[in-house]
C-alpha cells in the first residue's frame, strides 16, 4: 500500500528521492522496462551525462520583479515548459495510471502526451483532468487505420499529435530481457484493439527490413498526415537538422528532439547536443521540443538556453507516479517547476524568453565570453 504524500513528502525533495523510492513499489521486471536502454545502454547514460557539459552563467543586479515561468506554446497557455512525456503502459505502475498523471499534469497547469499505448482508454484520460492533451502516434500501417486513431483523438478533445518517428523497429534492450518482462494478462494497449499485421516473408528475407519496416512510414506519410488532421502535429525523434527542416517542409507545426530515452538505438546521439543546430535551421518562432534525461530544474533552463521552447519529462514522472499516484506526479512537477524558477532567479532571468544562449556556456569555459 503506497502511503499518501503528505506522510511521505519530507523524505521526497527531488527527482531522485522518486527514483529511489519507486522501485519500492515497482516489481523487478516492470522497473527493468522502464529503467531499462537499449543494448549495452550507452545512450541511456548518455543522456544524463551531457547535461554536465554546460554550465550557467549568471548575471546580476536585474529587475526580476513578476517573474514568470509561463509558457505560449502552440496556442496554449501553461503555467510552465514541463510536459508529461508520452510513457506506454502506466497501469503497471499504479492502477489509476495515465489518468492520474493527466490529472496531475492539469492541477499543475502543465500538459501531457498521451502514449498510443496506454493502458487506458484516451476518452477516459481525456475526462480525468483539466490538462491539455497531445496523443502520441505511432504509424498504424497504413493511413486508414492511423487516421481512425487521429479521429478518436479529435473528438476526444487533444490539441495536438505527436508522431515518433525514431522506432519503426523495436531496440535490443537486453536489461528487461533478462529480466523477463511481459505484460501482465489484465494490461494492454487498449487503444490499439489489434496489432499490425505483417507482411508474409519469403524464405531468406528480412523479418526486420522486409517485415517490419514495410509497415514505416515515409516523408510522404507525414505529409499526408498533416493535411489529413485538423491537429497541429509534431515529430518526435529528430536529431539531424536536415530531419528537422523536412520535418518543416512535410507540413509539421514542430520538433521533439530526442533519442527515445535511450530505449532505441544504443550508441546513438543525444538529443541536446542536436538542439542549438536544429534550433538555427528551423528559426528563432519554431516549435521544439526536447527530452532525454531531464531531472533538474537547472536542465530544464539549460535545455531553454539552448533552443528549446519547452521540455518533455518521461520515467522521473512515471517514478512520482509509483510512489504516490496523481499526488506523487503533482509534486514532483511542483518540484522541477520551483527548481526552475530558483535558477531563473539567480541567473537574472524574468521570463523564459530571457533565458537565451547567452545564459549559458560550456563547462570547459572554450566560449567564455571576454
Amino acid at each position: 500500500m503506497r502511503p499518501p504524500l503528505s506522510a511521505i513528502d519530507a523524505d521526497l525533495i527531488s527527482a531522485a528521492d522518486y527514483e529511489r523510492r519507486a522501485e519500492q513499489h515497482v516489481d523487478a521486471p516492470a522497473w527493468a522496462y522502464l529503467q531499462g536502454g537499449a543494448g549495452d545502454e550507452r545512450t541511456l547514460a548518455a543522456n544524463r551525462e551531457v547535461w554536465r557539459e554546460w554550465s550557467v552563467l549568471p548575471r546580476m543586479l536585474r529587475d526580476l520583479r513578476g517573474g514568470t515561468t509561463r509558457c505560449e506554446l502552440l496556442g496554449m497557455s501553461l503555467a510552465h515548459p514541463l510536459l508529461l512525456a508520452p510513457v506506454a503502459y502506466q497501469q503497471l505502475f499504479h492502477p489509476d495510471g495515465e489518468a492520474a498523471a493527466a490529472m496531475a499534469a492539469g492541477v499543475m497547469g502543465g500538459a501531457m502526451v498521451l502514449s498510443s499505448f496506454a493502458s487506458q482508454r484516451l476518452e477516459d484520460v481525456a475526462e480525468a483532468g483539466s490538462a491539455p492533451l497531445w496523443l502520441q502516434l505511432y504509424w498504424q500501417g497504413a493511413r486508414e487505420q492511423t487516421l481512425a486513431l487521429v479521429q478518436r483523438a479529435e473528438a476526444a478533445g487533444y490539441r495536438a499529435l505527436v508522431l515518433t518517428v525514431d522506432a519503426p523497429v523495436g531496440g535490443v534492450r537486453n536489461r528487461e530481457q533478462r529480466a523477463g518482462f511481459h505484460l501482465p494478462e489484465h494490461i494492454r494497449a487498449v487503444n490499439l484493439p489489434q496489432p499490425l499485421a505483417t507482411p508474409s516473408l519469403a524464405e531468406g528475407a528480412s523479418a526486420v527490413f522486409d517485415g517490419l519496416l514495410a509497415l514505416a512510414p515515409t516523408w510522404d506519410d507525414v505529409a499526408w498526415l498533416c493535411r489529413s488532421s485538423s491537429l497541429p502535429v509534431l515529430l518526435k525523434g529528430i536529431l539531424h537538422p536536415d530531419d528537422a527542416r523536412q520535418a518543416q517542409q512535410a507540413g509539421a507545426a514542430g520538433v521533439i528532439v530526442s533519442n527515445h530515452g535511450g530505449r532505441v538505438l544504443d550508441s546513438g546521439w543525444p538529443a541536446l547536443r542536436s538542439l542549438p543546430a536544429i534550433r538555427a535551421a528551423l528559426g528563432g518562432e519554431a516549435t521544439i521540443l526536447v527530452d532525454g534525461g531531464i531531472r533538474r530544474g537547472s536542465e530544464v533552463f539549460k535545455a531553454l538556453a539552448l533552443g528549446a521552447s519547452a521540455v518533455l519529462v518521461g520515467r522521473p514522472y512515471v517514478h512520482a507516479l509509483a510512489t504516490a499516484g496523481a499526488l506523487g506526479v503533482a509534486h514532483l512537477l511542483r518540484l522541477l517547476r520551483e527548481e526552475l524558477e530558483i535558477e531563473m532567479a539567480l541567473a537574472g532571468c524574468r521570463t523564459l524568453a530571457d533565458i537565451t544562449r547567452a545564459c549559458v556556456c560550456r563547462a570547459d569555459g572554450s566560449d567564455f565570453p571576454g
